[in-house]
């Protein structure tokens, strides 16, 4: 076995993180003690990972909260605003299969340019015009595609001994980066000049400075596609109705999130609420559900299958969207609760991939699939939400028709809860 001392990541001293595989001509870098904990050698590969994490979101969950002065600035209309929102979750679904070029050219490699298309995307966006508002909306969420196709093959290879964890770390960022964001999208465009397009522009500098930190990393890896290993075919999840279950739950999950944080400021505000309040509940909603996604671990890892979990969380969501309907002078209590069914979906959407999975190579293709289908199924959620509204004039029609998707998600989340695995 022939140790690689890798150089330093980032201007750090070298840490031996990683032995090459003993198999002839393989270029696989794997774990060196399979049965050790996140250790001191590990830090900074995790720093790094969770630095990617925190810069996966915010692009994504800022803009709902400027769609007013977006649209004063614009004069786009609510339909067109929606799909600015469905314009990121069609182009994650489109872009998620260029994930394979990771084996190609590397990871490290793949995930460097990424970074750098989300930069540029991000700048785009921020440019003003209807054109670029568009353009960087399809450019950054190609980036974050590739980013999130790439996060699992990460963790499955540097901290193979600690997934489950370090999955945790990673979706817990995810929340806490988007909640921040939201929290900061009204208050950036009424302090920096430039308004919104400053607000959403900002986010440029965390990414930039992301892929300056990979980029070390990226430069002395080469292309993972010499290996030599032979591996037997992955199953395809195709033709498997428990992989299409999965991949529904994970659509719905998303429909709903990118609803609640692109179409609710919205509603909350054409009911009275002022700009800075709605930003509040939003936060409040993601908060919520980043506490229920730290305490999901504990849960699942006590119980049988997921089938009551999956089924209750959606339940959950369902109730407090009819809340919304018949109740609204009860905002902060339905999104509380909603915070902790749709915490609880977004976990078990995550979880879904490898546990119906039986090995790692079974659980890439899932993941790519559930990625790219239930992405595509979620871009219809904010564009025809707006466009509901625009039909019928009233918010309520559209609050209906998402009751009715988070109830079908509860038979759906039954089913793919099921302790079994797909074939």
């Amino acid at each position: 076995m022939i140790v690689k001392h890798q150089p330093s990541f980032a201007g750090f001293p070298n840490f031996q993180l990683f032995r090459r595989s003993s198999h002839p001509g393989s270029d696989i870098d794997v774990p060196m003690n399979k049965h050790s904990s996140i250790s001191y050698s590990h830090a900074v590969p995790m720093m790094a990972l969770v630095l990617l994490a925190a810069n996966l979101r915010p692009p994504l969950t800022t803009v709902g909260l400027l769609i007013e002065p977006i649209r004063e600035t614009t004069d786009i209309s609510l339909t067109t605003a929606g799909l600015l929102n469905s314009l990121p979750l069609l182009a994650l679904g489109l872009f998620a299969p260029l994930g394979h070029f990771g084996r190609r050219f590397g990871l490290e490699r793949t995930l460097v340019a990424a970074l750098l298309i989300l930069t540029a995307g991000i700048l785009l966006r921020s440019q003003g015009s209807v054109a670029a508002l568009f353009l960087g909306s399809a450019c950054l969420a190609a980036g974050i595609a590739v980013g999130n196709v790439l996060v699992p093959g990460i963790i499955k290879r540097d901290f193979a001994d600690r997934a489950k964890g370090v999955t945790t770390i990673y979706a817990v960022t995810l929340g806490l980066s988007a909640a921040i964001a939201s929290g900061l999208a009204v208050p950036f465009a009424q302090w920096l000049p430039g308004g919104w397009q400053a607000s959403l522009g900002i986010w440029a500098i965390p990414v930039a400075i992301t892929a300056v930190v990979w980029l070390p990393a990226a430069l002395r890896t080469g292309p993972n596609g010499s290996s030599s290993h032979h591996h037997a075919a992955p199953v395809s999840p195709w033709r498997s109705s428990l992989a299409w279950l999965v991949t529904i739950f994970m659509g719905m999950q998303s429909l709903f999130f990118y609803v609640a944080v692109g179409w609710f400021p919205t509603v909350f505000q054409n009911r009275g609420y002022s700009a800075e309040e709605s930003g509040l509940i939003i936060v409040m909603f993601q908060l919520v559900a980043l506490v229920v996604t730290m305490i999901m671990p504990l849960i699942l890892k006590r119980a049988h299958d997921q089938s009551a979990i999956a089924a209750g969380a959606a339940l959950l969501v369902t109730m407090s969207v009819l809340g919304l309907v018949f109740f609204p002078a009860a905002t902060y209590l339905w999104m509380v609760m909603i915070g902790i069914g749709g915490g609880a979906m977004m976990i078990l959407a995550l979880a879904f991939i490898s546990l119906r999975a039986s090995n790692h190579h079974d659980a890439a293709s899932l993941s790519i699939m559930s990625q790219s289908v239930g992405y595509l199924l979620a871009a219809g959620g904010p564009v025809c939400f707006g466009l509901l509204h625009d039909l019928t004039g009233d918010w309520n029609a559209p609050l209906w028709v998402l009751a009715i998707l988070t109830a079908i998600s509860i038979f759906v989340g039954f089913g793919a809860g099921r302790n079994r695995t797909y074939s």
